[in-house]
């Protein structure tokens, strides 16, 4: 599968589990779980747009999917040690949810790079 249709597919289910994620924070004893959903739909329409700019070249292919696979990661841990903490009390690792969000961070700054560097040519 080409990684733009990965990182595709890949938003579809985080706009999916922030829709969820707003709805257990709207109706249930869970208000920290909003920060879950907002990352997560945050990241949905970014790597949406990730996914095309990369694909319409312009972007530097390689880091765009490097900043892409980080911000995956960080997504995942940053709402999953979230929710996990706020539906059990348990957390995924020590210091998930911050190493997500560095992760994050460090994702949009490659992102950043990867806008400047000149795209190869084939």
């Amino acid at each position: 599968m080409r990684p733009d249709r990965a990182l595709a597919a890949v938003a579809a289910l985080f706009g999916a589990a922030g829709i969820g994620l707003l709805a257990l924070a709207a109706h249930g004893k869970w208000p920290t779980i909003d920060y879950a959903a907002i990352m997560a739909l945050a990241h949905a329409p970014a790597l949406l747009a990730l996914a095309a700019a990369r694909r319409a070249g312009l972007l530097h292919p390689a880091l765009a999917l490097t900043a892409a696979v980080l911000l995956v990661l960080a997504v995942a841990l940053f709402s999953g040690d979230v929710t996990l903490n706020a539906l059990t009390g348990g957390h995924l690792f020590p210091m998930a949810a911050p190493t997500g969000g560095s992760l994050a961070i460090g994702a949009w700054l490659l992102l950043a790079v990867a806008a400047l560097l000149p795209v190869p040519r084939p």
